[in-house]
């Protein structure tokens, strides 16, 4: 069985939309905020800590963790405490182009462990006080990082993504595929 070791609705949504069966099983951890690191270590090292804490207690599973963060000018910005720090986000972010990181931890039955990190180009349009204002009224953004979401009204912030647009929803699907089952 493949266990998602992530409460993500986003990420539920990919894994259906790719047509494969899974359960949702997650531990709480404490995911790491070292600015030192480059955004793919950060990332591998959060989505191994999801994985682990639930594959120690389902070991003949195959179980998926990730961990998406959004970076500008190397430094990662994740969920946002609340709506003033989504805005000071969303200023930040504005007219630039930022990256974003997802990497993704698997353990396998056999003990083996396979891991990945892919990263995406996204740049925002030029966006006034009263743009984001709008964008947080249609969206829910505290629970993303970067304070915005690719898959809801992204037409209203982004301009452009260089890479796997799944990848910054939170789970390249293409990539996992392949490392899961090539």
């Amino acid at each position: 069985m493949l266990i998602l070791a992530s409460g993500s609705p986003r990420r539920r949504d990919l894994l259906l939309r790719a047509g494969l069966p899974f359960c949702v099983i997650t531990r709480e951890v404490d995911e790491l905020q070292i600015a030192d690191l480059c955004p793919q270590d950060l990332c591998a090292r959060n989505a191994r800590l999801k994985v682990e804490a639930v594959a120690s207690l389902f070991p003949q599973d195959i179980v998926v963790g990730a961990d998406t963060l959004v970076f500008l000018d190397g430094e990662p910005l994740g969920k946002p405490r609340d709506l003033d720090d989504a805005r000071a986000m969303l200023a930040r972010l504005q007219g630039r182009t930022h990256c974003v990181c997802t990497a993704v931890a698997i353990n396998l039955p056999n003990g083996e462990q396979r891991d990945f990190a892919e990263l995406s180009r996204v740049t925002f349009h030029a966006m006034s006080p009263e743009d984001i204002e709008r964008y947080l009224t249609e969206v829910s953004v505290l629970d993303k990082a970067g304070a915005y979401a690719m898959q809801e009204k992204s037409e209203l912030i982004v301009e452009s993504v260089q890479g796997d647009v799944d990848n910054v929803i939170g789970l390249p699907i293409a990539r996992l595929l392949h490392v899961l089952f090539c």
